[in-house]
């Protein structure tokens, strides 16, 4: 059975191109679409969407996500303040994944798919830890993504910072995850990884010809730790173990490189994700495109799960701090279809839509769609959400999940979460 769009507008989202017409969508993972003539006759008994001035258009995805941070929203200060963004990490970031269990994972991955599933996204790459539950985390999270109805990409955030035993639970849950699932090869940062445990990484990389995501001089912390414990800089330590070697690898940030260090990116397989608003946050620099090629999607770092805001953040802050115009950041935007397609990846194919109620006050049209995609659409535009060929959000509403009781629950967990958090 096959889902119509009746009298939607069509955005192709590559040409920009605006087509009335009925839409024919195809179930399953990567199924097609087919754009009906108006004057189609759709079926009887078929599923039909009322599409009458919206927009149709693919849907988002996001680049580099944390749900395991997702109930850290009003969450207590920790006991220290920190002073810098290594003090971040330790005192809040890591203490917090401490603190997870089971229960707490699954709840956080439910309000993250929720978030990002109403603001359109029905593709999530996520970077996860949880050093006291590692065993079966990643499995957890998948079984709540994909009750939600969203398609992702995950890895466990490998990393010596909490000992040797704790980094093999890490590589032994990411092997046991890539047996059964589609995903990658996570580490936390070079300066949080020996040699051993990136070497160990890697091989697990290669064994199931995937990509390694990981944090990449997100501060100067980062290039400091590894000129001083290894003599080189960061991406030159990891084209050395040939992380960058996989189009699959995914270097997060990317803020604090040299000119040597972007021309190795560039020249490499690897992609580079922006997290723009969780960079000011954090207060550790500004993304600069220059040099690095065109393989940059974005993300938000766990901040929040909607893509639209992150492009418009990094449009904007990028005004002053790189080279960007409403075409390229848009490309930015889109570039992580590119980064799934190209590597055979699922869950992203054209039956992945968003349903736009975009009542604009001046003309919108295939010349002037960059400047509505900065100026206009928000997502409270979004209406409805379709997931390889499934509706999962109508109306602004989850069809798949209990939003109201996620949420009791979410507020209930967090309490607890926030009590383990300041004894910590």
């Amino acid at each position: 059975m096959a889902l119509y769009l009746k009298n939607g507008t069509y955005i192709d989202w590559k040409t920009f191109k605006f087509i009335f017409a009925n839409i024919k969508v195809e179930d399953g993972l990567n199924g097609k679409i087919e754009i009906l003539s108006e004057n189609y006759s759709i079926p009887e008994n078929e599923e039909i969407i009322d599409c009458s001035g919206k927009y149709v258009t693919k849907s988002f995805a996001c680049g580099h996500h944390h749900a395991y941070s997702a109930l850290a929203r009003g969450m207590p200060a920790s006991k220290k303040k920190p002073r810098n963004f290594y003090e971040i990490l330790k005192y809040v970031w890591w203490k917090l994944d401490k603190c997870l269990d089971p229960e707490l994972i699954e709840i956080s991955a439910l309000v993250t798919a929720i978030d990002c599933a109403k603001n359109g996204v029905t593709f999530i790459i996520d970077h996860h830890s949880s050093p006291n539950a590692v065993e079966g985390s990643l499995e957890t999270i998948a079984g709540a993504f994909d009750k939600a109805g969203l398609s992702h990409l995950l890895c466990y955030e490998i990393s010596d910072r909490d000992g040797k035993e704790i980094a093999l639970k890490g590589i032994e849950e990411t092997e046991k995850y890539l047996q059964n699932r589609q995903g990658l090869v996570g580490l936390h940062a070079s300066f949080t990884v020996g040699d051993d445990t990136l070497q160990k990484a890697v091989n697990l990389r290669e064994k199931f010809n995937t990509g390694v995501h990981i944090h990449i001089a997100e501060d100067m912390y980062d290039q400091k730790y590894s000129l001083a414990n290894y003599n080189k800089r960061v991406i030159s330590r990891l084209n050395d173990f040939d992380v960058l070697n996989s189009s699959k690898t995914i270097l997060a940030h990317c803020l604090h490189l040299n000119d040597f260090e972007r021309m190795l990116v560039r020249d490499s397989n690897a992609w580079v994700v922006q997290n723009t608003e969780s960079n000011m946050n954090n207060k550790v620099g500004y993304f600069n495109s220059v040099g690095l090629g065109d393989n940059i999607m974005l993300g938000t770092d766990g901040m929040h799960g909607d893509m639209l805001r992150s492009a418009k953040a990094a449009y904007f802050v990028g005004q002053n701090f790189d080279n960007i115009n409403f075409v390229s950041i848009y490309q930015r935007f889109r570039n992580i279809h590119r980064y799934i397609s190209e590597n055979g990846f699922s869950g992203d194919g054209e039956n992945n839509l968003v349903i736009l109620d975009y009542d604009t006050p001046t003309e919108f049209n295939k010349d002037n769609f960059p400047s509505h995609f900065i100026f206009g659409l928000e997502s409270k535009h979004v209406r409805h959400v379709i997931s390889n060929g499934k509706l999962i959000v109508e109306n602004r509403s989850m069809v798949n999940v209990d939003e109201e009781t996620v949420f009791k629950t979410s507020k209930e967990l967090s309490k607890r979460l926030w009590n383990l958090f300041i004894r910590v």
